[in-house]
């Protein structure tokens, strides 16, 4: 009885996590639609990783095989690394326009002016959250287990 109510409250915390990341993702693509986010190659790579993230998660929903949860996982793994590189991209191009405003910032009030630039510098980590959120959702998921050989004779 304790093992089946512990597979019921997975369940429910798996739809749970699977709302919120939804949520998530339809927003983000939101506000990045919405600060017209698309002016170069650059720009519309956060809104294709959310677009293949939402289809992907949308197919978990309908059907979570091993294999439709194997590409959420790399559609996650995607975000993370998208954010990260978009972390860099962001800062990088704040330390340059400060360096233009000021050439004589150096270390940490180079920095500092660079955390309040003109770009918010730690905005992509939301796609880093939601590709976490994401693989929590698929972490000792049932569909991903491995059923042992059956023993031969």
């Amino acid at each position: 009885m304790g093992e089946t109510r512990g597979r019921e409250d997975a369940g429910g915390l798996r739809r749970t996590l699977l709302a919120l990341l939804l949520l998530g993702i339809v927003g983000l693509a939101a506000e990045l639609l919405l600060l017209e986010h698309t002016e170069s190659f650059q720009q519309w790579v956060p809104l294709a990783v959310l677009g293949a993230s939402l289809a992907c998660a949308l197919a978990v929903a309908a059907r979570p095989g091993p294999r439709t949860l194997r590409c959420f996982q790399a559609c996650m793994a995607l975000c993370i690394v998208a954010g990260v590189v978009g972390l860099a991209l962001h800062l990088r191009g704040n330390v340059e326009w400060e360096l233009e405003s000021d050439p004589s910032l150096r270390g940490p009030a180079l920095l500092w002016e660079a955390l309040h630039g003109a770009t918010p510098a730690l905005a992509p980590g939301a796609l880093v959250q939601l590709g976490l959120l994401g693989l929590a959702l698929v972490y000792r998921h049932p569909a991903l287990r491995r059923h042992p050989e059956p023993e031969k004779p």
